[in-house]
């Protein structure tokens, strides 16, 4: 779906761009603008500002653990409310709009509520209002059970992944993600002021970018528009620059000279680590653990095993989670009775990333980042690597001085002049202004 339709987009808003009346209206009047161009525009809307969070602190005001089903029913309504508040916008701008839940759109998912996952999409009501000349605004993060017909949330940052999937439903040219950033930058601008904003980014690297910390796009929404072939282009809702474009490898080699081999830094410091001291090294014992895990729902990042040196010996074995897993991954593993000598966690600790496409074809990247780190005196606890990227988990409070000493060494400030800079930025297709 690469090429897509030319006269269909599909733009989504996040929760700061349509936090108030006066985003709500900078919103509409973009929407308004692509349509005026000649698009068939769907506009996916998220809940307005802090609503999600406001949402659910009233429900554990009432209940302590809030039934999961009547979760996604209160959950569901803050995208509803930015959609109807949007589309009176777009009437009053002279334009005809219809605002759809996420059932009445045709997003149909599986049953797991708060985090479900989109199986298909039924796109024939929105294809009609487009037919009728409407602007179809849809309330992101949510669907239905295809199963007991019920409400069902996508869990945080959802709405990218509606949008991606309308995107693919529709063949839409391009699916414009507005938030309140320019783009995807090659480090976190906070941390390093002179980052610079990537003109284009493979899926590849941005999924890893996603798995490593950064959060300018949600992971499900990239690993969706990879497999169906939808490009999306991040930007920003408050100005008109060109964002970052984020393709398929192939076609970034089209509209690229060179492939740098590194891309971005990028880091997380609500990391935490568990570790396993003595466990029987004996085949079945790590599928114990990790289905434990699984089960309860904790996603594990870096896992390590030593391997014993003697018959006799224990191996230990360690992994991170996100921070706020830690508790019930203890309850997990400890409901499995004594699989190990004991139990160990540092919630104190954090991961810096290094990606690029290019790293495949470049020799002595690793050695590399080991060498900055060791000139900073950052003890390297853990080590994870892909093609595309090298991970190291390092303490929390350390982080900040990897992630710059890293994005110096490796050259990826604003001042890099780069041949993909000024070759990436004639490709962004201009939509909407």
């Amino acid at each position: 779906m690469a090429d897509g339709s030319p006269n269909t987009v599909v733009m989504k808003f996040g929760g700061t761009s349509v936090a108030g009346a006066e985003q709500i209206m900078r919103a509409a009047r973009r929407i308004v603008a692509a349509r005026e161009a000649g698009k068939r525009v769907v506009a996916v809307l998220s809940a307005r500002g802090k609503t999600t969070d406001e949402l659910v602190a009233q429900a554990l005001e009432i209940s302590d653990r809030p039934e999961p089903r009547e979760m996604d029913m209160l959950l569901s309504t803050g995208e509803r409310i930015s959609c109807a508040l949007c589309a009176m916008a777009i009437h009053d701008m002279g334009h005809k709009a219809i605002s759809l839940t996420g059932s009445q759109a045709g997003i149909v998912t599986d049953s797991s509520h708060t985090r479900a996952r989109i199986i298909d999409v039924r796109a024939e009501r929105i294809e009609q209002a487009l037919a009728e000349d409407r602007i179809v605004l849809v309330a992101g993060f949510q669907g239905v059970s295809t199963k007991s017909h019920d409400v069902t949330t996508l869990g945080r940052g959802g709405s990218d992944t509606t949008a991606v999937a309308l995107a693919a439903a529709l063949d839409a040219e391009v699916c414009e993600i507005y938030t309140d950033v320019a783009g995807v930058f090659s480090a976190d601008p906070r941390i390093v002021p002179d980052a610079r904003k990537l003109p284009l980014a493979t899926f590849e690297e941005t999924l890893e970018m996603a798995a490593s910390g950064a959060r300018v796009l949600q992971l499900r929404s990239v690993e969706y528009a990879r497999n169906h072939g939808v490009r999306i282009h991040c930007r920003s809702s408050f100005e008109d620059a060109p964002g970052t474009l984020v393709v398929s490898e192939d076609e970034s080699e089209q509209e690229t000279v060179e492939q740098p081999f590194v891309t971005a830094v990028t880091h997380s410091d609500n990391e935490a680590r568990v570790t396993l001291v003595g466990i029987r090294d004996e085949p079945g014992v790590a599928g114990e653990i990790f289905t434990a895990l699984a089960e309860a729902g904790i996603n594990v990042d870096v896992i390590i095993q030593n391997e014993p040196v003697g018959e006799d010996e224990l191996a230990d074995l360690s992994f991170t989670i996100d921070r706020s897993e830690l508790t019930g991954a203890t309850d997990a593993l400890a409901a499995l009775g004594e699989v190990s000598e004991g139990l160990r966690t540092d919630d104190r600790i954090g991961k810096v990333s290094i990606i690029g496409a290019g790293m495949r074809s470049h020799p002595g990247v690793a050695a590399r980042v080991f060498e900055v780190l060791g000139r900073e005196e950052i003890n390297i606890e853990m080590i994870s690597t892909s093609p595309i990227k090298i991970s190291c988990v390092i303490a929390a409070d350390a982080v900040p001085a990897a992630v710059k000493s890293l994005h110096e060494a490796f050259e990826l400030g604003a001042g890099a002049v780069r041949p993909e800079d000024a070759a990436g930025a004639e490709h962004h297709p201009t939509v909407s202004s």
